[in-house]
């Protein structure tokens, strides 16, 4: 893992030895019961031509702050994403190098009608129990073995979980899974390099798989895409949906930048 990444980690690790046990966690009948299906939302994205976008309410990345965001203004932001036909919200709530909080999570997930996901490191069971999300991330490069264990437990609190992978060895691993959704990262974490050929890449095996198993999982190209023409190129090559977080926030027009991706198609 790049150096960032792991001082990502360590900064994590001790906000989870921090973290107080709920003594009364979520209800997970609730949390399934009001979950929002990004499943069935993308699909229907898909048949009338248009893009699936999930969009993500991004106050910055590492070393590159992008614009202070708090919960008022995660919601408006939210809100025109989700006018501009957005298929669901990404909330940051890695809080030191991302400046993303869980207030964010909270506010747009009651103040919308979209599937929310949850992008954050998650590394411990106990952030389960932190916030309601629909969708929670996790990174298979970072939770190696414990991959199969924590898409168990995220299922079983009610989350829709979005496996990340980068590479051959991370997608063996979350096939291993019971994920629906695998997330493609074109940022390979072990150098910060982006590369769009990684979607291109991967998304075959993950259609084989499927065919020689009688599977069927969702794929979600992320990072590095900026105009219509990358979108298209991911989309062409079979992804279903998209995650693009910082060419919205950095545009300034969050409604038009954010429509222009969902209708990269019609062009």
């Amino acid at each position: 893992m790049h150096a960032v990444i792991n001082d990502i980690v360590s900064s994590t690790e001790k906000r989870v030895r921090n973290l107080k046990t709920r003594t009364e966690p979520y209800d997970n009948r609730e949390i399934c019961e009001d979950r929002r299906n990004i499943l069935t939302l993308i699909n229907e994205r898909k048949k009338k031509g248009k893009v699936a976008v999930i969009a993500e309410v991004k106050p910055a990345s590492p070393g590159k702050k992008l614009r202070d965001i708090e919960p008022e203004d995660a919601v408006i932001i939210a809100t025109e994403m989700e006018k501009a036909g957005a298929v669901a919200i990404s909330v940051l709530t890695e809080p030191e190098f991302f400046h993303g909080s869980l207030d964010n999570l909270r506010a747009v997930r009651d103040d919308i009608s979209l599937p929310v996901l949850r992008k954050d490191f998650i590394i411990d069971e106990k952030q389960f129990n932190e916030e309601k999300s629909d969708l929670i991330l996790l990174i298979a490069g970072i939770l190696g073995d414990r991959l199969v264990k924590m898409v168990d437990i995220a299922i079983s609190k009610g989350f829709e979980p979005l496996v990340e992978i980068h590479n051959e060895s991370e997608l063996e691993k979350a096939l291993d899974t019971k994920a629906k959704i695998i997330g493609i990262n074109n940022r390979d974490l072990s150098n910060l390099e982006i590369n769009l050929d990684t979607t291109l890449r991967l998304i075959p095996l993950i259609k084989r798989f499927d065919s020689e198993n009688n599977q069927s999982h969702i794929v979600i190209s992320e990072s590095g895409m900026h105009t219509a023409e990358d979108i298209k190129r991911v989309i062409e090559a079979g992804a279903d949906a998209v995650l693009v977080g910082t060419s919205i926030i950095k545009s300034g027009k969050i409604y038009a930048k954010t429509k222009e991706l969902v209708d990269a198609l019609d062009n």
